[in-house]
């Protein structure tokens, strides 16, 4: 909402999630036309080695970066929690993002990780679930209760800023599934086209209603303060936002062993024919954590990830890849509707990857790196004072910030 604008980022919500929709179909379609049940093997019918190894690369890197990503939420949201705990030293060594990085790696998500089976992540998936509520009431509680207290940037409510473009790749990552879409498709019970619609028509309708109601609730909040990491926004004492952060960070976690899986899958099929012994299979998933660990580690900030991942990753394998395999497959008409559907979602996906990349490198999203906002410091700022620019309002932060270590 921020880098397109409040009424555009919606629309564009709306969009993609359609396009999302659209193509997790197609996907499955074209696996139907080719005789293949992953989608590296339809990418490789369709346009042989080459495409095959574009693929490959994509769909490792971008599960591979999300990994990194949720390690850095974790690392950024439970490190507050723990701060909040009586007695404890904020600055204690095992209460920093990097030890909890590591701890959650050894403890959580290198054992669940090492599953072969993707349905015995079945209940963490519902947990997970049931705790995204338990957040989403958090956010939208504290719309109310705090937003009308903090100023709302000049440019808050315009239909359109130019930086939409970064705005869907961040959106493309949040829907992104298509990379474990065929392992999801092949543990449903006697799976066809019909039902795996029907399952995705209603787990979309579900996440973009989640999506909207979050993003609106953080967006009429924060406005143009928003961080990329929307918990980074609230202040530290808050006691709500702090179960908020702990059931954050919990979700985060139980979610990271999806992506693992589908990494591993990438190497499987390409170094290995597809099938990894059980100490193959435990050497590849530790490798591929440690190294996702290292990396967070050094990166603390995570709208850039984001955004890189989706005009990247993301729009080439929701937007550019299914159409391109759809069409080559498929003999229905020109006039078909999935085929010009298709034909307007390759351009379209390859104007936000070009365009996306070079504005996300160019304009990056500013980053806090966990400090307090400005508005977390009453004594120092009028919250009744909605009129200051978002220049003057930035200045005072960073006078904030000198003044609490002088």
């Amino acid at each position: 909402m921020k880098q397109a604008g409040f009424p555009l980022g919606i629309l564009l919500l709306l969009w993609v999630s359609y396009v999302t929709d659209f193509s997790l179909v197609l996907l499955i379609k074209g696996g139907a036309l080719s005789g293949t049940d992953t989608y590296q093997s339809l990418v490789n019918k369709t346009f042989g080695f080459p495409g095959y190894l574009l693929l490959s690369v994509l769909q490792f890197l971008y599960p591979f970066i999300a990994m990194i990503s949720y390690n850095i939420i974790a690392g950024d949201t439970l490190s507050k929690v723990f701060q909040r705990i009586p007695g404890v030293d904020p600055e204690n060594l095992f209460i920093g993002r990097h030890f909890i990085i590591g701890l959650s790696t050894v403890t959580f998500t290198l054992p669940l990780s090492l599953y072969r089976d993707i349905a015995k992540l079945g209940k963490v998936s519902l947990i997970s679930t049931g705790l995204t509520t338990l957040i989403l009431g958090i956010v939208m509680a504290r719309a109310v209760s705090l937003g009308p207290h903090i100023p709302k940037t000049e440019d808050a409510w315009v239909f359109a800023k130019p930086n939409a473009i970064q705005a869907v790749g961040v959106m493309s990552f949040a829907f992104i599934c298509h990379h474990n879409s065929f392992l999801v498709y092949s543990s449903l019970e006697e799976p066809t086209v019909a039902k795996w619609s029907r399952l995705i028509r209603m787990s979309i309708v579900i996440s973009v209603f989640i999506c909207i109601v979050f993003a609106t609730c953080g967006y009429l909040t924060f406005t143009g303060f928003t961080q990329g990491d929307l918990f980074e926004n609230y202040c530290r004492n808050d006691d709500l936002v702090t179960f908020g952060r702990f059931c954050y960070g919990i979700t985060v976690i139980l979610t990271y062993p999806m992506e693992c899986f589908v990494t591993r899958e990438v190497i499987a099929n390409v170094f290995f024919g597809g099938n990894l012994s059980l100490v193959f299979h435990i050497v590849v998933t530790v490798i591929v954590i440690t190294v996702a660990t290292l990396v967070s580690l050094l990166i603390d900030c995570l709208g850039i990830v984001l955004e890189l991942n989706g005009v990247l990753c993301a729009t080439p394998l929701i937007f550019i890849i299914p159409s391109a395999c759809y069409l080559k497959l498929s003999e229905e008409p020109k006039t078909h509707s999935d085929k010009i559907m298709s034909c307007v979602m390759l351009p379209i996906g390859a104007v936000v990857m070009v365009f996306g990349f070079v504005m996300a490198v160019t304009n990056p999203q500013d980053c806090t790196h966990g400090q307090e906002m400005f508005y977390c410091f009453p004594d120092n700022f009028s919250l009744t004072n909605t009129s200051d620019s978002h220049v003057q309002q930035t200045t005072q932060l960073s006078i904030l910030n000198i003044s609490l270590f002088q």
